[in-house]
């Protein structure tokens, strides 16, 4: 994978071949109003394709074909080992298909393509396999009764689950929500974002390829007001589960209380705060993950680390090396091994991360980045960008800015440190760095947060949850527990001659 150059993924991707139709009931089909709208790599801004702009009439087509499919049972009651074997066989087709899957996302939002192909592609793979893996090893219960009762507790498949995903791991978070449904033995109707429909449109064709039975993965690519809303609303849709804004999230909070009750699983924002505490013996390493954990996917992260609270003490020291790394990651050309930084989504994001970083110019010290700049002349692309001596109370430190911005924050003691990083609306993940280790524990009791990582930043596997607390959502995605969201627990009590 990483012996490709340059020149190779770049003629890769010239003869790249767009999926440009939404996936419905195993195949490929205009939207009903013939309407399209373009895919534009952002690091050119050269028109990928015209893709199907789906609205609410063809929401109600795939939600009926996962109906029928559900209810006829030809995904929802196949032995689970046979589910297994259909997904692990697109575990495995996402594999041989490796290049394209990373190519569709670099070209699509911006990210660099080394990082795809070693990150979200091979990680997609992974988490259909795990799940897949699961199928045969998830046990029902059998309740404690008298004699004469049997209580049984099962699992069940909800039905039609709705899932809308953002544009900055396009494939990744497809795979977190479909994954674990499909395992469950729902069927899907995916709503991709409009900045980066291409790899989930491949992904459905992959997953037909595999097996999965016609109207049981569908894919609607559109808009979030039209598309995504009518999801939200739609009176036959069991369950939604949702990665992106708060302010979207709570949007579809209000769709199910307006239709259907639906179950709806918000993962939302986040502004993770990063501790560094002064018994840090590796101050290179906090500087390494530090840097890694704003600037990986150009800041584009929910749970990027972006509020950064040094001990006074070290502050100095850390930001020196921080600045060293940060200019050692300038933005290039994404198809390039070479590059340390991708671009960013589209010109809309741009435009708001710049005028955050334009606002900091007055309210903190810019220590470095602070730019945007072009590769080639072209392209939407912000240096990586440092902020020292932020207030706790500006826009830097409490707002989302889903970009490449750091802001570093001094304390002078504990208690300081972990107030300051709890006084957010959000609480998706933290870091500490400490070799202290009752500290570590002491200071991770004390956040309030979906997940806190200790000595390294942002962690997570297939095995542990990944969700947050607060205005972060309650949606949890990834383990065993994300089973919980896409099943409903059934009883059936028996009363027999004993």
């Amino acid at each position: 994978m990483l012996d490709l150059t340059h020149q190779d993924w770049k003629a890769r991707a010239a003869a790249m071949d767009f999926r440009t139709g939404a996936f419905i009931d195993g195949r490929f089909t205009d939207a009903l109003s013939g309407k399209t709208f373009d895919s534009i790599n952002p690091a050119t801004g050269e028109v990928l394709a015209r893709v199907a702009e789906c609205d609410s009439a063809d929401v109600d087509l795939a939600v009926a074909a996962g109906r029928r499919a559900f209810e006829d049972g030809r995904w929802s009651r196949m032995a689970p080992g046979d589910r297994k074997a259909v997904l692990l066989k697109l575990a495995d087709l996402i594999r041989a298909n490796l290049h394209e899957m990373a190519l569709l996302d670099s070209l699509d939002m911006g990210k660099l393509v080394t990082d795809a192909a070693t990150v979200d592609a091979p990680g997609s793979a992974h988490f259909f396999q795990w799940y897949a893996e699961a199928i045969d090893k998830i046990y029902d219960e059998v309740a404690p009764t008298g004699p004469g009762d049997l209580a049984l507790v099962r699992r069940v498949p909800l039905g039609v689950v709705g899932a809308v995903v953002p544009w900055n791991f396009p494939l990744d978070m497809a795979t977190w929500k479909s994954a674990a449904a499909l395992a469950a033995g729902n069927s899907v109707v995916l709503k991709p974002a409009e900045q980066s429909p291409l790899s989930a449109l491949r992904l459905a064709e992959l997953a037909a390829e595999a097996g999965v039975p016609d109207g049981v993965f569908n894919v609607v690519p559109g808009f979030g007001a039209t598309a995504g809303k009518a999801l939200g609303l739609h009176m036959d849709v069991d369950c939604l589960a949702f990665t992106g804004s708060t302010a979207t999230g709570k949007l579809f909070m209000q769709y199910s209380g307006q239709s259907n009750l639906k179950q709806v699983w918000p993962e939302t924002g986040g502004k993770s705060p990063n501790l560094v505490f002064a018994d840090c013996e590796d101050l290179d390493a906090a500087a390494d993950m530090a840097a890694f954990g704003i600037f990986f996917n150009q800041g584009e992260v929910c749970s990027a680390n972006s509020r950064l609270y040094v001990e006074r003490s070290i502050k100095d020291a850390l930001v020196e090396k921080l600045i060293a790394r940060a200019e050692a990651m300038q933005p290039g050309d994404p198809l390039d091994p070479a590059s340390k930084m991708g671009a960013i989504v589209d010109e809309r994001q741009t435009q708001g991360i710049m005028r955050f970083v334009e606002a900091g110019r007055k309210s903190a010290d810019l220590v470095t980045g602070g730019q945007r700049v072009q590769v080639d002349g072209r392209g939407c692309f912000v240096q990586p960008t440092i902020f020292s001596d932020v207030s706790h109370d500006d826009p830097l430190a409490r707002d989302e800015i889903f970009g490449p911005v750091l802001s570093v924050i001094p304390f002078d003691s504990e208690d300081d440190a972990v107030a300051m990083a709890n006084d957010s609306i959000y609480g998706l993940a933290a870091s500490v760095w400490t070799d202290n280790l009752s500290r570590a524990c002491r200071v991770a009791d004390r956040l309030n947060v979906g997940t806190v990582s200790v000595n390294t930043v942002d962690a997570l596997s297939a095995q542990t949850p990944f969700g947050g607390m607060k205005q972060s959502g309650f949606g949890r995605d990834l383990s065993l527990h994300a089973l919980d969201k896409y099943t409903a627990l059934k009883t059936t009590w028996i009363k027999y001659r004993s």
